[in-house]
């Protein structure tokens, strides 16, 4: 199940960006995880949505991608 949270619970994660990711800025989405769950968002607006999945559904959609 996704969930959307705010930007405040997941301040204290580490987020990384992906290595392909350029200095020009683009479409970009950054990840951080914890014990339960894979945190993800838009690099561009770090202040903004965050959703939250499984760390199982995001294994999956990194096997399919």
């Amino acid at each position: 199940m996704n969930t959307a949270e705010s930007s405040a619970v997941a301040s204290d994660l580490t987020w990384f960006k992906s290595s392909y990711s350029g200095t020009e800025g683009g479409d970009c989405v950054e990840v951080a995880s914890d014990t339960g769950a894979v945190h993800i968002r838009d690099s561009k607006a770090v202040a903004g949505p965050v959703i939250r999945v499984s760390r199982e559904a995001w294994a999956e959609f990194v096997g399919e991608a």
